[in-house]
């Protein structure tokens, strides 16, 4: 079979589908498709043949009556949306669709949950459309609709856009949150620009905000990007002074500057002396540090951190305990 026609079949066969689909959903109740105790993924696959088929009076009839069931949204719902111009193409008919669901949590879930699709789509676009809707109808919009754009922007290294998107919010009578503001924060301070961080951290200050662990992680960070290490230990002490619980990840940024630097024995003392408040947090930021000294050939660091670990009682990943196995043989042999 020629490679055309192939592919004509295939197209034959995706045709038919729909055809059959369409009928499916307008011939009958969608519900009557659902078993006795429906599943999200049950629903999540009624709505994706339905948005296919273009039959998006079904489409609204499963995400209201999913939500009754217990059986909420998730990130596989709008998965009939694609890259492919035909689907977006059906987008209107969605956010239409999606304008007449059950007011309060059912409408506003449903907008969320496109809004995070089409950002996993690189549609950020299409995403803001989608928030302009939720803007001027009923669809409960506040700052967390806006987080998937951002993050995406962010990643993205977007940052003049991130600002506009922030501007956007506040056009549409949304307050941004501390979420807003940490994505900005985290992408100025990875960056290392902490006088960029500086204007953020004054606009939270001046809303009122306090800082949380992801903003003290975001300083942490750029503190410890620009090379100013005793800068990030000062952040550390205004973190603890404040009762805000340090998050894994800030441990690791201070770790890994002081091993960039050569100071080894420094890294080693500074999870001592935060240590003993979290276990797991202890478990994770030794076990991670005494990786770090395996992978430079720090064998005698490595071990000094493994008797830490063996003396506070904490758990050791298996590829510590074959190195302390290995370790052992050696040394009896």
């Amino acid at each position: 079979m020629s490679l055309v026609h192939k592919a004509s079949v295939k197209v034959l066969h995706f045709r038919c589908a729909s055809i059959i689909a369409k009928r499916l959903f307008t011939s009958s109740n969608p519900s009557n498709l659902l078993s006795d105790n429906p599943t999200t993924a049950q629903y999540d696959e009624l709505v994706n043949d339905a948005g296919r088929s273009g039959d998006f009076n079904a489409v609204r009839h499963l995400l209201d009556k999913r939500v009754k069931d217990g059986c909420y949204n998730t990130a596989n719902t709008f998965d009939f949306i694609t890259n492919d111009k035909a689907s977006l193409s059906t987008l209107d008919n969605l956010i239409l669709t999606l304008t007449r669901l059950d007011k309060g949590f059912t409408r506003k879930g449903a907008f969320d949950v496109l809004i995070s699709r089409l950002c996993n789509l690189g549609k950020i676009d299409n995403s803001l459309r989608v928030i302009e809707t939720m803007g001027h109808a009923d669809c409960g919009l506040n700052a967390c609709s806006f987080h998937p754009i951002l993050r995406a922007l962010t990643r993205r290294n977007r940052i003049d856009e991130s600002w506009r998107v922030v501007d956007m919010m506040r056009s549409l009578g949304v307050s941004p949150d501390s979420t807003t503001y940490n994505y900005l924060l985290m992408t100025h301070c990875a960056a290392g620009d902490l006088s960029s961080a500086a204007t953020v951290l004054t606009r939270m200050e001046e809303q009122g905000m306090k800082a949380n662990g992801r903003t003290y992680d975001a300083l942490v960070l750029g503190a410890c990007r620009a090379g100013k290490v005793e800068g990030a230990l000062l952040i550390l002490r205004r973190m603890e002074d404040d009762g805000v619980p340090m998050l894994l990840s800030t441990r690791l940024y201070v770790v890994d500057a002081f091993l960039s630097l050569g100071y080894y024995e420094q890294a080693v003392k500074f999870l001592r002396i935060y240590c003993g408040k979290d276990k797991w947090l202890d478990k994770e930021s030794f076990g991670c540090l005494a990786i770090r000294f395996l992978k430079l050939n720090r064998m005698d660091e490595a071990r000094l951190v493994l008797e830490e670990m063996k003396k506070r009682g904490l758990e050791m990943r298996d590829a510590l305990k074959k190195f302390q196995e290995n370790d052992c043989q050696n040394n009896q042999s």
